[in-house]
């Protein structure tokens, strides 16, 4: 399975404090049990000191293979420790599907 992948990679790659993969494939308008849209939330010290996009850039990194090749959407959300308690953990909500029929 992709998700499990994602994980894996991510795991991996940035030791996260905290890790979140969800498929968010059902919300488009895809055929059912599709892994094409992802939303990830990333807890890593390694953000520390890191622009925003850098960390995006950091993550799509350690995901090209599965964004050239799987991947049809990916959201990113790249918290340092503190950002994270600052926000709680509430992470946004992605956007409604604007194509096709959902």
């Amino acid at each position: 399975m992709i998700q499990d992948l994602i994980e894996r990679k991510l795991q991996a790659a940035f030791n996260p404090i905290h890790l979140d993969v969800q498929n968010e494939s059902y919300m488009h308008n895809v055929p059912p049990g599709s892994e094409s849209h992802f939303k990830v939330v990333v807890v890593s010290e390694q953000f520390e000191d890191k622009k925003l996009i850098a960390r995006h850039r950091a993550i799509n990194a350690a995901l090209s293979d599965e964004l050239e090749n799987h991947i049809h959407a990916l959201s990113i959300h790249a918290y340092t420790q503190l950002e994270w308690q600052q926000v709680s953990g509430a992470v946004p909500e992605s956007p409604k599907c604007a194509g096709g029929g959902k």
